[in-house]
């Protein structure tokens, strides 16, 4: 079975990305309740049942909030980083401890012929990480909910086939809009989210030869619009010389709506 994967869900209401593999299932974060984790996975043809784990990026309630019921429920193992797990143990419920895992950031895990590699990202959570899948010489690459995109984060995810990248927001309609300046402070800050225009300078130095497609994810309900972030990314893409359409495509990722699950 080839790598395939559904953006079930992104932005601040809720996160959930389904990976699957040679037979085997995973979700990225359940940050959204079991119910409409449930109902996310069916519009694609999946069932929470078949889950062989539950990645998890940070302890943010829109990361974790339907990750308890669903492990305990669905009998899923859940893998996180040490710190991770000390965070969002009282947030989440008693997990059975043959379900909770280690999964520290900088290393490898394998499971049949799929290999995902963890890495750090600059947030303001315990010990914030995401995550790289590889597969039979494929690369997919999920990386939001970091302030910056430093050399190292671009190194680990340079080239991929696919990318689930953050373009949480618009810098003016930030600027102008009605949150509190020290939230403002905060989205802008090194531990907040990145901007569309700083999204897709960090994407000039990381798309190569093998990357098709690019999902904008994670984008602000109150500070973004898809078309905007879109005509930013793209703008700044092709200032760079790379020519969207042919060989590259930008795509929208949904808070509420599944992408189609797609081979990477």
């Amino acid at each position: 079975m080839s790598l395939q994967f559904s953006v079930l869900a992104s932005g601040s209401t809720g996160n959930a990305i389904y990976v699957e593999a040679d037979g085997q299932s995973f979700l990225v974060d359940a940050g959204l309740s079991n119910k409409q984790l449930g109902l996310l996975m069916s519009q694609i043809g999946k069932s929470m049942d078949d889950l062989s784990g539950i990645f998890i990026t940070h302890e943010h309630s829109d990361h974790i909030k339907g990750l308890g019921v669903a492990a305990r429920k669905h009998k899923v193992p859940v893998y996180a980083n040490g710190k991770t797990w000390n965070a969002m143990e009282k947030l989440i419920g008693e997990v059975p401890s043959e379900q909770k895992f280690h999964f520290e950031t900088d290393t490898v895990k394998t499971f049949g012929g799929l290999d995902i590699q963890s890495f750090g990202v600059s947030h303001d959570a315990a010990e914030p990480m995401f995550y790289v899948f590889h597969h039979n010489g494929r690369k997919l690459a999920l990386i939001t909910d970091t302030g910056y995109v430093s050399d190292r984060m671009k190194g680990m995810i340079k080239d991929a086939n696919s990318f689930v990248f953050e373009s949480n927001h618009d810098v003016s309609m930030l600027r102008m809009g009605h949150y509190p300046w020290s939230i403002k402070r905060r989205i802008l800050s090194d531990v907040g989210h990145v901007s569309n225009e700083d999204a897709a300078l960090a994407m000039s130095d990381v798309i190569g030869d093998h990357t098709s497609r690019i999902y904008l994810a994670h984008l602000s309900k109150d500070n973004n619009m898809k078309d905007l972030a879109r005509m930013s990314v793209q703008q700044t893409l092709e200032s760079k010389g790379f020519v969207l359409g042919d060989g590259i495509g930008l795509y929208d990722t949904d808070p509420i709506k599944p992408t189609p699950l797609t081979a990477v």
